[in-house]
């Protein structure tokens, strides 16, 4: 998230609002004395995190809330591992704050920069075809509504609404607090390296139940899959952490120095592309470690990219590859970033992209100066030919009218918001289009 001026825009800049008012409150207080004031004035209100979601869901007209003051522990059980968080607390400050209850979140999503309101809200999730997305760790959160007060939703109170609320895009109210179910700590022995595409995609059942976390990245150009599998282990169990020049190497000034400068040339030489695709598969992506659970499932990504993301049921993951990799071939396009494959369990968050499904997901990227609408609008066409249901924080161009389609609880939530947000206080021109007005 940056702010230029009285500017808001988010990371990808995909998305920017100027804002009538902007605030920082640093307590749950200080949130529901902002909504009050707002509705007073008539104003709309929005908070945001950090800014790491491509579309115009956090783009707030009236008052924007700047969330990073609310951070941090507000309670923690270790015997129960129940974690209770203030929302605007960043994914990846969680694990130090609970190292000393011994515990850990259930699974992660590749990027940890997020706020943990802003990562539930969207959808965010990981890898690993027996874990769902972050929401589904949610057993308790407290929102400020649209009447100015605090509603708790958990195991005792208002129970019926959790499956609505922990994934609610931010129609419902402000999250002020949420309270995770999480593990004990643990660590990952995990294994990256290169295998042929046309292998991976004949034997990918087999290869996402043999692992607790599985994924795969394919570089257009190539015909090599760079796979990364993880085995769940105790937190007793020795670590063998990747050598910290070697990290540095590869994470650092491969994947995202390099990169970023390949990226750079190749809006102007777009012919560099095919070549240091080929090369990348083949100096990156082939190591084994062992080390603790947040260390191997989140990456630094620093080179800026805009993203969209499809969840699939996980049986159309196979055809719907192929075919977009027929499609950049028929095309001719040079692309630059890789195409990401990963797995969740199904569930039954009412919004959840792995409603009911056990389910597949397909992101592809583009480099925040290139060019994506032709790209993603083919696959976007190709995705929803297989069931695909939109990542509600990655770019898309659905309505709501062709997302009820995909949710069985859709007019519930609706439902919900109509009854929490009559005036659509928490609304924006986002909300309008995926729940309509």
């Amino acid at each position: 998230m940056t702010r230029i001026g009285g500017t808001w825009q988010n990371w990808g800049r995909s998305a920017q609002v100027k804002p009538l008012r902007v605030e920082r409150p640093r307590s749950p207080e200080g949130v529901q004395r902002a909504v009050q004031a707002a509705v007073a004035q008539g104003l709309g209100i929005k908070a945001v995190g950090a800014g790491h979601s491509f579309t115009g869901i956090a783009i707030a007209p009236g008052v924007l809330l700047e969330l990073d003051d609310l951070q941090g522990l507000v309670a923690a059980d270790a015997t129960s591992g129940r974690v209770t968080l203030l929302a605007g607390t960043r994914l990846h400050r969680i694990p130090r704050l609970l190292a000393p209850y011994g515990l850990a979140m259930e699974n992660l999503g590749d990027i940890d920069r997020q706020s943990i309101a802003g990562a539930i809200s969207t959808g965010t999730h990981g890898t690993g075809a027996r874990f769902g997305g972050l929401a589904t760790q949610v057993v308790g959160l407290t929102l400020v509504t649209a009447a100015g007060e605090f509603l708790r939703i958990d195991d005792h109170h208002n129970t019926e609404m959790l499956p609505a609320a922990a994934l609610g895009l931010g129609a419902l109210g402000i999250v002020v607090e949420v309270t995770l179910q999480c593990v004990p700590a643990f660590v990952l022995q995990a294994i990256d390296e290169p295998a042929p595409l046309d292998d991976v995609l004949s034997t990918l059942g087999a290869r996402v139940t043999a692992s607790d976390h599985f994924e795969f990245y394919w570089f257009p150009h190539t015909d090599v899959a760079l796979t990364k599998r993880q085995q769940r282990m105790p937190e007793s169990t020795r670590r063998e952490p990747l050598p910290v020049v070697g990290r540095w190497i590869d994470e650092t000034l491969l994947s995202n120095g390099l990169y970023r400068a390949v990226c750079a040339t190749a809006q102007v030489v777009p012919a560099i592309t095919p070549p240091f695709s080929r090369l990348a598969v083949r100096v990156t992506g082939d190591r084994r470690y062992t080390d603790r659970s947040h260390r191997v499932l989140t990456q630094s990504r620093t080179v800026r990219f805009r993203e969209m993301e499809y969840a699939l049921p996980a049986e159309n993951v196979v055809p719907a590859f192929r075919a977009v990799r027929a499609l950049i071939a028929q095309r001719g396009w040079r692309i630059e970033f890789p195409i990401e494959v990963r797995f969740a369990a199904a569930d039954d968050l009412w919004l959840s992209t792995a409603h009911g499904r056990e389910s597949g997901y397909i992101a592809v990227h583009r480099y925040w100066r290139a060019d994506h609408a032709a790209y993603f609008e083919a696959v976007e066409q190709i995705m929803r030919e297989h069931g695909g249901r939109p990542h509600w924080g990655k770019l898309h161009t659905l309505t709501a009218e062709q997302l009820r389609e995909s949710y069985p609880r859709f007019d519930d939530f609706v439902a919900l918001r109509d009854r929490l947000d009559p005036d659509r206080v928490f609304s924006n021109a986002y909300l309008e289009r995926v729940l309509g007005s």
